[in-house]
C-alpha cells in the first residue's frame, strides 16, 4: 500500500458511516470482554480493528496476485525478466 494512502487511513477524523451487523450474542459478549484487555475503549473499535486488519491483508494479497499475473503475462509475451525486476524494484522504492 502506498505511504500516502496508508497515512490517510490512519487519520482519526475520517468520515464514518453507520453499519448494522447481526452477530451472535456470545460473539458480542466476547468482544466486549476482551476489548479492554487489548486496550480498546469498547467492542466497536475492536471490531473495526479486526475488519481493518482483514481488509488490509486481503487488499495486499489481491494486489500481489494482480502484479504476479501482470509479470507472468509480460514474461509470456517476451518482455525481458531483468527489465521487469528493475521496474518492480523502482516501484517499491517510489512507494517508500
Amino acid at each position: 500500500m502506498k505511504i500516502e494512502k496508508l497515512k490517510s487511513r490512519l487519520q482519526r477524523d475520517r468520515p464514518m458511516v453507520s453499519v448494522t451487523l447481526r452477530m451472535p450474542e456470545d460473539v458480542v459478549a466476547d468482544l466486549k470482554r476482551i476489548a479492554p484487555l487489548l486496550g480498546f475503549s469498547g467492542y466497536q473499535p475492536l471490531l473495526r480493528a479486526y475488519v481493518g486488519q482483514g481488509l488490509r491483508r486481503d487488499l495486499e494479497r489481491l494486489d500481489s496476485d494482480v502484479v504476479a499475473g501482470l509479470v507472468a503475462g509480460l514474461k509470456k509475451r517476451g518482455v525481458n525478466a531483468k527489465l521487469i525486476e528493475e521496474t518492480l524494484a523502482e516501484m517499491a522504492q517510489d512507494g517508500d
